[in-house]
């Protein structure tokens, strides 16, 4: 969904994403906006419980039947605050992970466009520029991602203390590098969902009415990032599923963890768990970030409107 216009400099484009987290945890008047919010947690922690969970299903405490079963069970045997274990680093990666991931797909859109000599975005290089941005965006992610996996994953609850423990316990144990554990699989995830989400986008803008009034196109948008957000989440949960179970792993010298790399990782879920089990924690996941894709593309359109008003009025002031 790289803009045909000419991007704004990276400055604008993070500040707008910014602007985006700030507006969308304020935004008191906006009952999706609220849902989401409130959801976001719980879905959180849902998702990543049912991932971490191996091996074929038995009943008991440590076995969830759904989302509701998980929330009463985590509630009962650990505690109400459990719910929120891990929640710091999703919180602080929010707004550099957002901007990245505009930022980075209107400069890769620039740089597509003139590396194939294309006035226009097409189909093929929005897929190609949203894949890019998240190949970007994973950089940023990946120690934020590890942090919350290990402190919301059950097995380790006695072992950390709080985020900052995660980071000290890791870095002295495995070393500086073991922050980037599952680096690939991240990076698979990431490109997976911007391909889907910004190709979406790109698609369903062509195929709906043009809008003819500011509403309208808030509506078209909505519709598009939301269908971008759902298509990109069916995609990339197979490697959400198997990045979660790589950083979960604590290496040990001279041992080949289970879960290592993610191709190899996603036949060996299949394998001993079968198909469903690429898609554990899929529902709580594209209820946040189906229409989460909406509201976000919504949102960072408005603000990168603001700044190139706010732009354009500066240079004619100057003229």
């Amino acid at each position: 969904m790289a803009s045909d216009k000419a991007p704004l400099p990276f400055g604008y484009t993070f500040a707008a994403d910014f602007g985006y987290v700030r507006l969308e945890s304020l935004a008191a008047g906006a009952q999706s906006g609220r849902v989401l919010l409130r959801l976001a947690p719980y879905t959180n922690i849902y998702c990543h419980h049912s991932q971490l969970q191996t091996g074929k299903p038995t009943a008991g405490v440590d076995h969830y039947n759904g989302m509701l079963d998980c929330f009463k069970k985590i509630v009962k045997n650990e505690g109400p605050s459990r719910l929120y274990r891990g929640i710091t680093a999703p919180i602080l990666m929010e707004a550099p992970k957002r901007a990245t991931k505009f930022a980075a797909n209107d400069r890769w859109g620039k740089f597509y466009r003139d590396l194939f000599g294309q006035q226009q975005m097409t189909q093929g290089l929005s897929v190609l520029t949203g894949a890019s941005a998240g190949a970007t965006e994973a950089f940023i992610v990946v120690p934020f991602e590890l942090v919350k996996i290990r402190l919301q994953d059950k097995a380790s609850a006695g072992k950390y203390n709080g985020a900052v423990d995660v980071v000290v316990k890791t870095v002295r144990n495995e070393g500086l590098l073991a922050m980037y554990n599952g680096l690939e699989s991240t990076l698979w995830r990431h490109i997976l969902w911007n391909a889907g989400y910004f190709g979406c986008i790109f698609q369903v803008r062509q195929l709906i009415p043009k809008a003819e009034t500011k509403k309208g196109q808030t509506i078209n948008d909505i519709i598009a990032g939301t269908i971008g957000g759902t298509v990109g989440t069916i995609f990339n949960t197979p490697m959400d599923v198997v990045k979660s179970r790589i950083q979960n792993t604590i290496k040990v010298p001279g041992q080949v963890p289970k879960y290592n790399w993610a191709f190899p990782a996603v036949l060996t879920v299949f394998k001993e768990e079968g198909f469903g089990a690429l898609y554990k924690g899929f529902i709580p996941k594209v209820l946040r970030l189906g229409p989460g894709g909406g509201i976000l593309l919504v949102v960072y359109t408005g603000v990168m409107d603001m700044f190139r008003k706010m732009r354009d009025e500066r240079l004619g002031k100057q003229l």
